[in-house]
């Protein structure tokens, strides 16, 4: 079995710019690891879901949210990076002043589950260091070099991307060491699956309902095909389960007030996830571009999200550059339906 400081070690012989980064991959992992043995525990470790501060989104920082951002700037502390950006945290850390590396990361996606024993997770990005702390970050998304993200799920998983391909390791508790699993994940094509949170429907806008119906519709709709719906409510499940089986998810913007960018934010988790879904053979898009080739404006950002298989990432993209008329203006199952022809 190859273990993930083999697999580092591999890499970053061949080339000069390399080893910084596998340092702080190995950096993030090892934070992951100890991190997994205390959601093993769960309430055995004590009260890790007890609302401990206020947090952006209103949901309030958990006391698992404050540990796993204290576990993960530890370790990057050892690391070659300059700075640290966090969805925990308001604003840039100074680490290493003069290293090379920045790192964004998401300590702990999927808090809202600590107490359902759920899946969560952490995602994390890697770029070059910048001039400033900032300006490390407010960059395009194609300026990542590496991504990732780890599950706690029935087993810890990480999903891995240094810029060529995507492979998958799992931690071994035995050792606390990540061992790799599977080489050159790749997003299967024809898996008819989706993941949304259908509940919020009738805020949706109408290419995002106009799709919907044309999964609900199955086999008899313009898909021509059956489709089921998954939906954990911790985007780093979704994203593991398309590379591994496929489908797409769509977390869209809506007419809330507050979710008009939808909630996911664009440095933490959409440049992460894009990078590893297109690094498998995916696509990723706010809608109507390419999530990679957009800038951040602020550290916490928002954006609509979706992301998958090409073919249906395609499918949602063309539904909203087809200038559907806004939503409200035609229910989503009236007398007139809103299936568009085909691309």
């Amino acid at each position: 079995m190859t273990t993930l400081a083999e697999y580092l070690d591999r890499w970053a012989s061949g080339s000069a710019d390399r080893p910084p980064i596998a340092a702080t991959v190995a950096a993030l992992a090892q934070a992951a690891a100890e991190l997994s043995e205390l959601v093993r525990l769960g309430p055995l470790a004590g009260a890790m879901a007890e609302v401990v501060a206020e947090s952006r989104d209103g949901t309030g920082q958990k006391a698992l949210d404050v540990r796993a951002e204290e576990l993960f700037e530890e370790k990057l502390r050892a690391a070659p990076v300059a700075y640290l950006a966090s969805e925990e945290l308001d604003h840039v850390l100074e680490l290493r002043p003069g290293a090379p590396l920045a790192v964004a990361l998401d300590p702990l996606d999927g808090s809202a589950n600590i107490e359902q024993a759920s899946a969560m997770g952490a995602i994390f990005s890697i770029l070059p260091a910048g001039a400033s702390g900032e300006a490390s970050f407010l960059v395009p998304g194609h300026r990542q070099l590496a991504a990732g993200s780890v599950l706690y799920g029935s087993f810890t998983a990480m999903v891995l991307s240094l810029g060529e391909g995507v492979d998958s390791f799992a931690l071994d508790p035995r050792t606390g060491r990540f061992v790799l699993a599977e080489r050159g994940l790749k997003v299967a094509q024809n898996r008819r699956e989706y993941a949304i949170n259908a509940s919020n429907a009738r805020h949706w806008t109408l290419p995002v309902r106009a799709f919907i119906e044309e999964c609900l519709a199955g086999a008899t709709g313009p898909l021509a095909a059956d489709y089921n719906m998954r939906w954990v409510a911790a985007v780093v499940a979704d994203l593991y389960r398309i590379l591994v089986k496929g489908g797409i998810f769509l977390y869209p913007g809506d007419a809330r007030k507050g979710y008009e960018h939808g909630r996911l934010r664009l440095l933490y988790e959409a440049f992460p996830i894009a990078f590893l879904i297109e690094q498998a053979g995916g696509a990723a898009t706010d809608g109507y571009g390419p999530i990679l080739e957009r800038a951040p404006k602020a550290l916490h950002e928002r954006t609509p999200l979706i992301f998958g298989a090409r073919d249906m990432v395609e499918r949602v993209s063309h539904l909203h550059h087809a200038n559907v008329p806004p939503a409200g203006q035609r229910p989503l199952f009236g007398q007139r339906g809103l299936f568009k022809s085909g691309p």
